[in-house]
């Protein structure tokens, strides 16, 4: 009789048992990465890859002991408005004009103009120059000039804000309205027009993605001092037209309002009174209030944060630092007794000047790194990686931790 091996019917030959020792290693590898991701998600505000990006972003530069790191000369003192423009330096002063440095001190643009009250401010990639009470703004990208506007004659500017994509906001005042607000497209194309003759127009700020623009405005309502947060959208195909109105409204009520950021929390309302963050849609999403105190100082630029320097007297060293959430909450708060210099946020640090020391804080408040003998410094601009730059009269020095 033939017996055929394999053949249909005949019983499956044996599997091959896997080796002990290689499903003993499979098990323990798999889990060493399943407890290795439960440890990241569950640590990852305290382990810090931000020491990574600097080691790498300033591996040619030569570091001290203390961390100080490169320092240059420019021409300009710390009460010049300056800005961080990816690690570069653009400042703007009347006497001076417009200059861009990099962080190794290199001058890399230079524009001889007169400013009578410059500003600067930054938002990502993009860097925005402009002269409050004159007519010119010149907006600056990966280290060159990109665009350049004048007004009219007969208007004049009252404030300019450039967002992450170089989307702008511009407010100007004219004749036969109380304010006007324009805002400009990536490719500089006026894309809405709003002219108001019931209320002053303060501030404006496009969103992040671009899709709304939100006009902070003042007036009498009752005989009581107001202001509003407007908000447009954009898509709209009839937003060049002068009789303009809004799609929602907020009351900020009696609280001059400051200073205005919009990111991926909502619009921060900084005022003299009390902090409010109201929603893309026009909601009051969130707010705080003094309570009696004063505010010293403060920054916006945190990574869903809002830093405020709270003070019993206007005068004097002791004061409190406030983290606050966007839903107006205290993320954490601290004690200060010293005179405070200058004030800055960036990512998720927040760094504080004294007369002869820098502290730099995470979101926690916990002191992260600190650099005793800045006497001269008199302004910092924190960075998102943790670094920060000092100011002194003529000079800079870059700090990393």
């Amino acid at each position: 009789m033939e017996v055929i091996i394999g053949g249909k019917g005949a019983p499956p030959p044996p599997k091959k048992q896997p080796n002990l020792l290689v499903r003993l290693l499979a098990f323990l590898l798999t889990l060493a990465l399943m407890l290795g991701a439960v440890a990241l998600v569950a640590h990852r505000d305290k382990l810090n890859f931000d020491a990574l990006k600097r080691w790498y972003s300033y591996r040619d530069l030569t570091k001290s002991e203390s961390g100080q790191a490169g320092t240059f000369s420019f021409d300009g003192s710390p009460s010049d408005p300056c800005a961080s423009l990816e690690g570069d330096l653009l400042t703007c002063s009347t006497g001076a004009g417009i200059r861009l440095y990099s962080q190794g001190g290199a001058l890399l643009f230079h524009r001889a103009v007169t400013l009578s009250h410059p500003s600067v401010e930054s938002s990502g990639r993009y860097g925005l120059v402009y002269d409050v009470g004159g007519r010119d703004l010149y907006l600056y990208s990966e280290r060159t000039e990109t665009y350049t506007s004048s007004l009219p004659l007969g208007q004049t500017l009252l404030s300019a804000r450039v967002n992450q994509h170089g989307w702008l906001a511009v407010v100007s005042q004219e004749s036969g309205h109380k304010g006007a607000v324009t805002v400009y497209n990536g490719g500089h194309e006026a894309v809405m027009g709003v002219h108001l003759s019931n209320r002053f127009v303060l501030d404006a700020v496009v969103s992040p993605d671009s899709r709304s623009a939100a006009v902070l405005t003042a007036g009498l309502e009752d005989g009581v001092f107001q202001c509003w947060l407007d908000l447009y959208r954009l898509d709209r195909t009839d937003r060049t037209a002068e009789d303009n109105a809004p799609d929602w409204s907020c009351s900020l009520g009696n609280n001059a309002v400051l200073s205005l950021r919009w990111d991926g929390d909502g619009i921060w309302a900084l005022g003299e009174s009390g902090l409010s963050l109201v929603s893309s849609d026009g909601e009051l999403a969130g707010s705080y209030a003094y309570d009696g105190t004063h505010l010293k100082d403060f920054s916006l630029e945190g990574e869903g944060s809002a830093a405020l320097l709270l003070g019993k007297y206007r005068a004097g060293s002791d004061a409190r630092l406030v983290l606050l959430t966007p839903q107006g909450e205290v993320q954490a708060q601290l004690e200060l007794h010293e005179q405070v210099l200058s004030l800055s946020s960036a990512g998720r640090y927040t760094a504080v000047l004294t007369a002869d020391r820098l502290d730099i804080y995470d979101q926690n408040l916990e002191l992260y790194a600190s650099l005793t003998g800045t006497q001269g410094a008199r302004q910092v601009m924190q960075r998102s990686d943790g670094s920060a730059l000092l100011l002194r009269v003529g000079l800079a020095q870059l700090y990393v931790p």
